[in-house]
């Protein structure tokens, strides 16, 4: 079936009381028939639930509609984004393993890879984003993972995935992808060679600001690496929540279309102002990799970058005169969104780290709500006019 008909009609078999929408299963722990049953469970001879810790039909049903979404074989659910990275890296990795990892990463990524990873001899090279020529030299005896997101955050630079992919297969690495920025509707880096793919729930699958959650999604051997850590470490997602993301998935196509259409409104209308210095989006023309995107994504995504005329005091002066707009970290929401990362989601890298991957202080990112874009518009052009007055 097509993304639209999986996202609706993928769900958890019916109970006897053939309920119409899938209920939430909020229990910790399930029945065993007797005890060769209970015994065969543990055994993972035969194919059931256990303790919501390990697995739940909530979760068991959000994940078999991403593995349809993302071409994938099997997946976990964890607590959040951040857990789905951590475990993903956990899992496979062991002391002494180095990961080969594209330099713009999301903050919290790289607090892992800097502060917690080192605490364990595993150990990382940053490579360049415009330069994915020079990466197979950096490539070690013990690199055993390449990771990347794409588009990148905050900066939304699109990297290759099949040039990434076919180098990942040659030196027989793992291609860790963070796809959240586009969402399973728009790219499938599976398709690509990708070997596990990871999301923060809380984004776009959710879609309505309301919960946290993570996803992985891969090949079912690396998979259950990663599953053995997440069972006995314990990022489960509860089972309200694995609902909650599942139902939001229905909507998820027609979410993407509208947050993808305002976004490249959003875009064309700052790149035309006079205030703006220069906009990043995916479906742009001017993107640097406008040609690979189309190639790539199915649309440009919900988010948009731009680079305000003046420094700190500038966007200091447009986020305090944005009316509809939220100032907040979150993304991927029905309503616009609006961050500075140099001071919040990136603010924990050195200003040299922030300054090779494009955040620089007068950097807005703007995560495109399903709001009327005429609306949005005109709050942003507002708010751009109160930095020209200021400027004056």
């Amino acid at each position: 079936m097509r993304i639209e008909t999986d996202a609706i009609r993928t769900q958890t078999e019916r109970t006897q009381h053939k309920e119409h929408s899938v209920p939430v299963f909020m229990t910790s722990s399930f029945i065993f028939d007797d005890a060769e049953h209970a015994r065969a469970l543990f055994e993972q001879e035969v194919d059931g639930n256990i303790y919501s810790r390990y697995s739940n039909p909530n979760n068991d049903e959000l994940v078999a509609k991403l593995c349809a979404f993302e071409h994938t074989d099997d997946g976990l659910t964890t607590a959040s984004g951040m857990a789905a990275i951590f475990s993903s890296l956990a899992g496979l990795l062991e002391s002494g393993d180095h990961i080969l990892s594209c330099r713009s990463v999301f903050g919290s990524t790289h607090q892992l890879l800097t502060q917690v990873f080192p605490k364990w001899g595993i150990t990382h090279t940053y490579v360049p984003i415009e330069d994915t020529d020079s990466w197979e030299q950096e490539i070690k005896e013990n690199t055993k993972v390449i990771l990347i997101e794409t588009p990148s955050n905050p900066a939304l630079d699109v990297l290759d995935l099949e040039k990434i992919g076919d180098l990942a297969k040659k030196h027989g690495l793992v291609l860790i992808v963070d796809n959240c920025f586009a969402s399973p509707y728009l790219q499938q880096p599976a398709d690509f060679g990708a070997h596990i793919i990871t999301h923060s729930a809380t984004k776009f699958l959710d879609g309505q600001g309301r919960t946290i959650g993570g996803v992985i999604l891969g090949q079912k051997d690396l998979i259950e690496k990663i599953r053995f850590f997440a069972r006995h470490s314990g990022p489960s997602l509860s089972p309200f929540n694995a609902w909650l993301v599942s139902k939001s998935l229905e909507t998820l196509p027609v979410r993407m279309d509208r947050h993808c259409d305002n976004a490249l409104k959003i875009a064309e209308f700052l790149e035309s102002h006079p205030m703006v210095e220069k906009v990043k989006y995916p479906f742009l023309p001017s993107h640097p990799q406008y040609d690979l995107a189309r190639k790539q994504m199915k649309k440009g995504g919900g988010l948009v970058t731009f680079y305000i005329k003046g420094g700190l005091a500038e966007g200091k002066t447009f986020l305090d005169a944005i009316k509809i707009g939220s100032l907040t970290a979150n993304l991927g929401d029905t309503r616009t969104t609006i961050t500075h990362p140099a001071s919040t989601t990136h603010s924990k890298l050195s200003e040299d780290e922030r300054l090779q991957v494009g955040i620089t202080s007068n950097l807005v990112r703007i995560s495109a709500g399903l709001e009327n874009v005429e609306d949005i518009i005109e709050d942003l052009n507002q708010a751009l006019a109160a930095v020209e007055s200021s400027s004056k």
